[in-house]
């Protein structure tokens, strides 16, 4: 029996509720304990969606606190943390907020058992995601075309591994796509042939092939999954998108976090939709501007509590406080450039009012779905984010 933890952490948002109830459907038999980490400053919906998943999973979901507060006069682990930083907020450049809110205490849970980690990146996501530097985590992507994490995938391809890794190819191709395989493995890196395509030709052979190979050449390393008799993810040739997340939650009993719903604002007579494109902390500092009026219009204490943090020379958004951006006149602006930016990207529909159906998510004429500028935009905003803390 293999000692090795099998975790994943639920962040509030879609993908990783997705991945819970995916994960949970295809491998009932994993043992899988699920967390997460509370700020004390989420939206009051992720909540309601741990609960709702709690429910659909038939198991508990156990919340790790970064700080003990029952000694602290203070409303939350973001406000102790802002004490210890001297009020520094975080930003893009300073990201306390994931490392001691979220990283330090999930690790500091794991301590030095083996473990993976499950991580809700989609297939349709260049982005790596959390990668510990603990060599007891070992990081998993189900929904990508590649599973493995780059730490991994360095080592399967350094040329030092290469005799090795040959010698598993013939356990699981044959023929021409194992004549394919070989002579892709072999074929060094350059400037025109990089890591991220030589990976990308092998899962092009055979995804589940590649998948054996690599879990083979873990079974002679000290990583997490090398320490498992069977791994049944390597049988998993699905790649899911964002389409497939949604269609997930919309099957299961798990209502879909109310601020992804696209509501309705008016500026200059016409009509716009906005809404929050990520889970995480109210006053997370990768909100777009559209995303904090979103904010000061649908929960305007959570808007005020935001600006409480401010103080001289610290803002959530660079060269801009939230007093300024809740100005009549700067809200006005806001949402028109919002307006205007998505006007732009439907300027080539058929005639001039298709725009408008199309950004409200009324127009059926194009090929994608009736929601497709809410998705499009959704896209959009989740290119800008702490990989670590929304997955």
């Amino acid at each position: 029996m293999s000692n090795v933890r099998h975790l994943l952490g639920i962040s509030g948002g879609k993908d990783s509720a997705a991945l819970a109830i995916y994960l949970n459907k295809l491998y009932p038999k994993l043992d899988m304990q699920y967390y997460t980490c509370d700020t004390g400053r989420e939206l009051q919906e992720t909540y309601k969606l741990i609960d709702q998943l709690q429910i659909e999973l038939n198991k508990d979901i156990l919340q790790l606190d970064s700080v003990d507060l029952s000694n602290q006069n203070l409303e939350s682990a973001f406000d102790y943390f802002l004490a210890q930083y001297g009020g520094l907020l975080p930003a893009q450049n300073m990201r306390w907020c994931t490392k001691k809110m979220k990283l330090d205490p999930f690790e500091n849970w794991i301590g030095d058992v083996p473990t993976i980690s499950y991580v809700g990146i989609r297939g349709d996501e260049d982005r790596e995601g959390y990668i510990s530097t603990k060599p007891n985590i070992q990081s998993i992507f189900p929904f990508r075309k590649n599973i493995w994490s780059e730490d991994v995938i360095k080592r399967v391809l350094d040329a030092k591994n290469e005799e090795q890794i040959l010698e598993y190819y013939p356990k699981y191709l044959e023929g021409t796509k194992l004549e394919k395989a070989v002579k892709t493995f072999k074929k060094k890196l350059n400037f025109a042939f990089s890591k991220k395509q030589k990976v990308e030709a092998l899962l092009n052979i055979d995804i589940k092939a590649f998948n054996k190979v690599v879990f083979d050449y873990l079974k002679t390393t000290e990583l997490p999954v090398g320490q498992l008799d069977e791994f049944p993810l390597v049988e998993n040739n699905e790649i899911l998108v964002r389409n497939d997340i949604f269609q997930l939650i919309e099957e299961s009993a798990v209502d879909l976090p109310g601020y992804y719903k696209p509501l309705d604002y008016v500026v200059d007579g016409e009509k716009g939709k906005y809404f929050r494109s990520r889970s995480g902390c109210f006053f997370c500092f990768y909100q777009q501007k559209i995303e904090w009026v979103w904010l000061l219009e649908n929960h305007p204490k959570l808007f005020e509590k935001a600006k409480s943090y401010e103080k001289e020379g610290y803002s959530w958004i660079e060269g801009e406080t939230l007093d300024d951006l809740a100005k009549p006149e700067r809200v006005e602006a806001i949402k028109r450039e919002h307006l205007k930016r998505k006007k732009r990207a439907y300027e080539k529909l058929y005639k001039s009012t298709d725009w408008q159906d199309a950004v409200l998510g009324e127009d059926n004429k194009r090929s994608t779905t009736s929601n497709a500028s809410w998705l499009d935009e959704l896209s959009d905003a989740e290119g800008d984010g702490c990989a670590s803390c929304f997955i």
